[in-house]
């Protein structure tokens, strides 16, 4: 036990305790908002609804994972970038095969189904494509603005654009395309290149609406636009400004919110989680949220400006930008800036899938935070060793 003990301490010490901390309460925050959201569900003699119990489950299990892979040297897991790649590419070719959409979109596949749960690979495979990727810039980071280098780095972003966009997850292709040109800028690429870029984007826009979007999802732009039109496409984020407007600076109070106790918001657990935390707890409450999310963002910034390889420093540009990007997209729906496109809150929406990979992620954050750190030496005694050194 005298031996354990210094370990677990120097564990303890070695642990970013404000980044975890900063995780942990967004996630108890988000549990009790995603309860509070499925209180109406419940039959009689039941505590909590499946929804609220799964989430905090991943939870759990999430800080747990994470805690063991911030005991892993992170050069351990980027060496083994093949295997983490080729499993989520797998996975997300899986899709095609067995994978199931939401009940409105019977052209989507975007969940696996495992028995009573489902599981979306594309939250694997944003870490990992953040591992991936940053090793890619890392070795082209002396040549970063040389046409080739773009172009391989292109072809690289494109696979998992391409697979989550086709599987019909427009929203988390939009969230890839954020976490690339991210990445690309602290490496350091010209900005000519965005501005390129961005005429692209433009340029192709006629025929990605065309032929890129399904009806449904050209009816909930247009819908921002004539929103009488099609009402029962925007219905849900009318009435999802309606709980959050009402809510004022402190809000209605915890589980006394009108819209969200009567089940009026369409997915308020999920994609529409913050109209919840407006109506209940109000400005107040929106903003705590939005604090806790960007103090979050801003350490794993930190930990890569310390970090003393740039590989790493890309890894944590590229969770920042997960982070940061659904968050953006997310607020950007609630306040129909936005078409809903089936983005999460990061730690506060429901999801299993989506809560447990971003821990993963958390934990490769960890890891680098961890063995960036001037560590203490370890009084290790051998004994009954025989080697060909011996005396």
């Amino acid at each position: 036990m005298k031996k354990i003990f210094p370990i677990i301490r120097n564990f303890i010490k070695e642990t970013d305790k404000l980044l975890l901390g900063l995780c942990f309460l967004a996630s108890v925050y988000g549990v009790l908002m995603v309860y509070s959201a499925t209180r109406f569900k419940l039959e009689e003699g039941q505590f909590i609804a499946r929804d609220a119990v799964v989430m905090g489950l991943a939870v759990i299990v999430g800080i747990v994972i994470a805690l063991i892979i911030s005991a892993i040297d992170y050069e351990v897991v980027v060496k083994l970038w093949p295997i983490v790649a080729g499993v989520s590419v797998l996975l997300m070719l899986l899709l095609f095969v067995i994978g199931v959409g939401p009940n409105e979109r019977s052209d989507a596949k975007t969940w696996i189904p495992l028995g009573p749960i489902y599981f979306q690979p594309s939250e694997l495979l944003k870490i990992a494509f953040i591992i991936t990727f940053s090793i890619h810039l890392d070795l082209r980071k002396d040549k970063i603005n040389k046409i080739k280098s773009i172009a391989l780095l292109g072809v690289h972003a494109l696979i998992p654009i391409g697979l989550v966009a086709v599987s019909g997850d427009m929203g988390s292709a939009v969230v890839f395309v954020i976490m690339t040109a991210v990445m690309l800028f602290s490496a350091g690429l010209h900005w000519g290149y965005f501005a390129g870029g961005a005429v692209l984007v433009a340029a192709a826009s006629p025929l990605v609406w065309l032929y890129g979007f399904s009806t449904i999802q050209r009816e909930r732009f247009l819908a921002l636009i004539y929103p009488d039109l099609y009402p029962d496409i925007i219905y849900q984020q009318e009435r999802g400004m309606n709980a959050l407007g009402s809510g004022g600076f402190f809000g209605q109070g915890l589980f006394k919110g009108i819209y969200t106790q009567g089940g009026l918001v369409p997915e308020r657990e999920n994609d529409m989680i913050f109209t919840v935390i407006g109506e209940e707890l109000g400005f107040a409450g929106c903003i705590a949220a939005l604090v806790l999310l960007v103090l979050i963002s801003i350490e794993i910034l930190r930990i890569g400006r310390k970090s003393r390889d740039d590989a790493t420093r890309y890894m944590c540009a590229g969770m920042a930008a997960v982070i940061i990007g659904q968050v953006i997209i997310n607020i950007g729906m609630v306040l129909k800036l936005l078409p809903v496109i089936g983005i999460t809150l990061p730690f506060f929406s429901a999801g299993g899938s989506s809560n447990l990979c971003i821990y993963i992620g958390i934990g490769l954050i960890l890891s680098i935070y961890r063995y960036n750190q001037t560590r203490d030496a370890y009084n290790f005694t051998l004994t009954r060793v025989s080697t060909p050194f011996s005396e």
